[in-house]
Formats: structure tokens, sequence, C-alpha cells
């Protein structure tokens, strides 16, 4: 049976963008738990690609990766401009869809930024991009307070990720099978991950508000290289590089089992419902 509207076209997108998606993770967090192995520390995303760069059939994964950060990046926008996952045109539906549009875009910075490798030498690291956008908006005027909003913004993502899993909200938009039914916990536990990973990232950007400095904020290797150095520091960063391979865990079984409300057929069982049933 045909899903709602004529919007089957969007779903092989979403499906390769999600695939891409866990690709990213799988490749940052599997290099990550590498180093940590042999005594060094969790990589961010773009020294991880660097490693990559280097590595046999690095440079077809790193297109791949921009195949699908392009995907999952176009999915987003499309998602967020005909509502495909019904999220409504009241405040919060509105909020929600303009989230789409930005993860959309960050999505695509880090698909182009792969890209550039396939096709460029690796500069050896440097400034993250987070820093690197942060000190651009400290330089527009009222930057200290529109790089504090995006800071706070980021803080309530991750919150979100934390609601999500805590609820297990994601169960709504998953098919209900064994598979997913099996990997459940595992799921949980990677949005959880995500969520950790967010919201310290937007600690690290309200921070750099707080003081105006664009070095402070950062991305994954900041949240890395901070855990750390805390009391038992190596084996916090383990466990999220573990956690982080959860999250890619569930984002390949978004690109196989993720239900779009206006392209899926409504007769399809949720993982929601399966548990209830269950229960």
């Amino acid at each position: 049976m045909a899903g709602q509207g004529n919007f089957d076209w969007a779903v092989p997108v979403m499906r390769t963008g999600y695939a891409g998606r866990a690709l990213v993770y799988l490749v940052v967090a599997g290099i990550s738990l590498w180093a940590i192995v042999h005594g060094g520390q969790g990589q961010s995303t773009s020294s991880a690609f660097a490693r990559l760069e280097t590595a046999p059939f690095g440079k077809v994964v790193l297109f791949a990766i921009f195949v699908g950060m392009l995907a999952y990046a176009v999915w987003r926008l499309l998602d967020a401009a005909f509502d495909l996952e019904a999220y409504g045109s009241d405040g919060e539906g509105i909020v929600a869809r303009i989230g789409m549009c930005v993860t959309g875009l960050i999505h695509l910075a880090i698909g182009i930024g792969a890209l550039l490798l396939v096709f460029t030498a690796s500069s050896g690291g440097g400034e993250s991009g987070i820093s690197k956008a942060a000190g651009t908006v400290l330089n527009w005027p009222g930057g200290r307070w529109i790089l504090a909003a995006m800071g706070f913004a980021t803080i309530g993502a991750g919150f979100y990720y934390g609601k999500k899993a805590y609820k297990r909200e994601y169960r709504k938009h998953l098919m209900g099978n064994e598979v997913t039914r099996r990997w459940d916990w595992l799921l949980r536990l990677g949005v959880l991950s995500q969520g950790f990973v967010v919201t310290v990232i937007g600690v690290f950007i309200v921070y750099a508000a707080w003081v105006y400095d664009s070095q402070s904020a950062g991305g994954l290797g900041d949240v890395f290289s901070w855990l750390s150095g805390q009391p038992y520091g190596q084996i916090l960063v383990g466990l999220l590089a573990l956690g982080l391979l959860c999250f890619a865990l569930f984002c390949a079984v978004n690109a196989g089992y993720r239900i779009v409300p206006k392209a899926s057929d409504p007769d399809i069982e949720t993982l929601k419902g399966a548990f209830s049933q269950s229960g």
C-alpha cells in the first residue's frame, strides 16, 4: 500500500543519509577506540578523517561519507520543507523543522570536509570547525549574545536527545521487528551518548561567549580531551567512544527501518507499538 501523498522518492534519500551518518560515527568512534587502546586520545571528526585519508581505500570511504552527508542534508531540508515527519506548523513544530535545516547544513559541511580530503592533502588538524565558526560569530555586531544563544540552543538539543533516550521516544519512528527489538537497549545508549556530546559542546560554546574567546568553543575532540582530564578519564573516554559506536548503530538502524509518516504505509507497526503489545 502506498504511503500518504507522493513522497516515496524521499525514502531512499533518507536511508542513504542515515547510512552516511552511521559511517561517520563508525569511523570517528572506531578510530578513537583504536587510539585509546594504543595509549592515544579520542579523535575529533576532522582528525579521524585525516587518519582515514592515508588508510587503504580511505578515500573511497571519505567519498562515501560525502555522498551520505549530502543525502542527509537533502533529506533534512526536504523533511523540513514538506513536513514529511508530521511535526506540524505550531510553535514546537516550526522549531523542530528549523532544527532540521540546521542539522542538515552541519552535516553538509562535514561531507564537504570529507570530499576536500579526497582531492587535497590534509592540513594535519588545527583549529576545530566549531572554534572557527565561533570566531566568525564573535566578530558580528552583538556576536557574543548570538554565540551564547547558539550555545544554549545546542544545550537544548542535547537535552532533547537525553529526553528522547530516557522516554524512548525514538521508538515511534522505527519499525517494530526482531532487529529493532533486539538492539533497542543499544539504540537507547547511543542516543544518550550523542545527547551527552551535544550538551557538552553547547556548554563549551556558551563559555566561549562568556569569556569572548572562540578557542574555548570546541567539538567532539574537545569533549574527549575534557573527559580525559577527569578522574578515570581514559576509561570515560573509552566508554563514550563505545557509546558513539552505539549511535552509529542507531543511525544504521534508522537507515534500514525508519518510518516516514507521509511516505510509509500507515499500517506499519512501530517499535513503540511492538513493545506496548509485548508489555
